[in-house]
């Protein structure tokens, strides 16, 4: 195991899909996927004092490989009603006012934070003021040389701010987004040009844009260039995690040395698998975890 803990940061919570519910949230998602690569990825979040944050405990505590530091508090857990359209691609209802919003920051939080190597976090954990600030010191308190400080700005519904967006790109050195997040964020910081990911790079001084395309393929914006990959034809049960998993192979494989191209390579590979799977957190196949 890899020393210094590759951290997903923010909302951990049960995605209550058509068969039954599920582990999941963004960065959970995200630190599961990179420990599968022999990372130390450790979820941070809170959990209720409920029947539904002792489960998700349970289940993630038998995760293979997969820490969590999970602080209970006074709110319910979270939970996040899933649909899915006819090609497997969700639709969230998500609940308010539930544990994700309010993580605490901890002695044990600042230990963590002060042995990262890289953390992933999002928008949707921040509309709450207790859970933003404790994110926000996390990426203070965390060691910024050397250092992966991912942005998956996962927006969802009405639940991001101007503000909260702009603080974070300041504060990543790799933003992750989609092709109906980018328009949304052009439109909100005024971005000029016709290459937007690149403009945003260089605006906020970002060293790598990750831009998924759906079934239209993926790019990631470097200093070097554009690594650009179409998405595999696979039989696709559902999307969800999908993405989340894209953004830990990739990081993952950078963090071992690999190239942004072969990093991304096996992204889209570990990525494809998960939508033939039902749910976010599959086992990946040991083969597209060794390939260099």
């Amino acid at each position: 195991m890899e020393t210094g803990y590759v951290v997903g940061l923010g909302e951990v919570l049960f995605d209550c899909l058509p068969e039954g519910r599920k582990p999941g949230g963004a960065p959970a998602n995200f630190a599961y996927h990179a420990a599968q690569f022999g990372l130390n990825g450790i979820a941070v979040s809170a959990i209720g004092r409920d029947a539904l944050g002792a489960e998700i405990k349970q289940i993630l505590s038998g995760v293979p490989s997969l820490q969590s530091h999970l602080e209970e508090v006074d709110y319910p857990t979270g939970t996040v009603q899933v649909t899915l359209d006819s090609e497997g691609i969700p639709q969230y209802e998500i609940c308010t006012g539930v544990a994700y919003d309010n993580i605490p920051w901890t002695e044990k939080l600042e230990e963590i934070a002060r042995n990262t190597r890289a953390v992933c976090w999002g928008s949707l954990a921040q509309r709450n003021a207790v859970s933003r600030d404790t994110i926000v010191r996390f990426l203070d308190t965390m060691p910024q040389e050397g250092t992966l400080r991912v942005f998956d700005i996962n927006l969802r519904q009405q639940w991001y701010t101007r503000e909260v967006i702009k603080d974070s790109l300041q504060r990543c050195n790799i933003l992750k987004l989609n092709d109906e997040e980018l328009p949304v964020l052009v439109e909100m910081l005024d971005i000029d040009g016709d290459d937007a990911a690149r403009a945003i790079m260089t605006q906020y001084n970002i060293d790598t844009v990750i831009l998924t395309m759906g079934t239209r393929g993926s790019c990631v914006y470097h200093n070097d260039g554009v690594s650009i990959m179409p998405t595999p034809k696979v039989e696709v049960v559902d999307t969800v995690g999908a993405g989340d998993s894209f953004t830990g192979a990739l990081v993952a494989c950078m963090l071992r040395g690999d190239s942004i191209s072969r990093a991304h390579t096996v992204a889209v590979k570990v990525s494809a698998y998960v939508c033939t799977q039902s749910g976010a957190m599959p086992e990946i196949p040991a083969f597209l975890i060794k390939q260099h």
